[in-house]
């Protein structure tokens, strides 16, 4: 579909992000000062997360697959529509499941599943990086590290197929993904698994819940 100026017709995503049980969450973040504090930080960046993506331009909705009680409630709060994680089978899974309860009621969805882990996340870059991937059938962001990623989309009619989970940025390239190769995008990129990520974070600007419990973790005795 174009524009009456002649345009492609800009893509509205929805949005697929999984969340592990907060209990479970972060478990690489095992210094003094954070172990303490891994499920409040965990709800954090996921509330920074869906806070920033809700606000982007180019997001028509958000879906959250977890199966966290306290994260559903607090994230639906923010406007996140809840899809249980019934596969309870690990990441790929929750979003394939996402994937599924989304185009059950929009066959013809535009879908990009993001991290719940982008406390910086900035609703511009983001819009940035769907522009840019709604130029491709599917596509992906790799992380700061340039060895996982941290979003992939599927245009309409285009199976997503994550292959999120550690050197994801190779199986994604393997898979036939474009990666996309945007600058300016840093707080798409950065996830947060280590007390160096969380720290990066921090210098690109973390969101307002993230931004306290850090402040928290800064703050504790250990």
């Amino acid at each position: 579909m174009r524009t009456d100026n002649g345009r492609p017709t800009p893509l509205a995503w929805t949005l697929v992000i999984p969340l592990k049980p907060l209990a479970r969450a972060k478990s690489r973040l095992v210094e003094p000062a954070v172990a303490p504090l891994r499920p409040s930080l965990a709800l954090a960046f996921a509330q920074d997360t869906v806070a920033a993506a809700a606000a982007c331009p180019a997001v028509r909705d958000v879906v959250v697959v977890t199966d966290d009680e306290l994260a559903g409630r607090e994230l639906s709060a923010l406007g996140a529509r809840i899809v249980r994680d019934e596969p309870g089978t690990g990441l790929n899974a929750a979003l394939r499941h996402g994937e599924q309860a989304v185009r059950a009621l929009r066959p013809e969805a535009a879908i990009a599943a993001l991290n719940a882990d982008l406390p910086a996340l900035r609703p511009a870059e983001l819009t940035a990086v769907l522009d840019n991937a709604a130029q491709f059938p599917r596509a992906f962001l790799a992380d700061a590290a340039g060895i996982g990623t941290t979003l992939l989309s599927a245009s309409p009619g285009t199976e997503l197929a994550p292959a999120f989970g550690g050197a994801s940025r190779a199986r994604h390239t393997a898979s036939g993904a474009v990666e996309l190769t945007l600058a300016g995008v840093e707080s798409v990129r950065q996830d947060v698994d280590t007390w160096e990520d969380l720290q990066a974070a921090h210098r690109l600007g973390l969101g307002p819940r993230s931004a306290e419990m850090f402040r928290r973790s800064a703050e504790s005795p250990a």
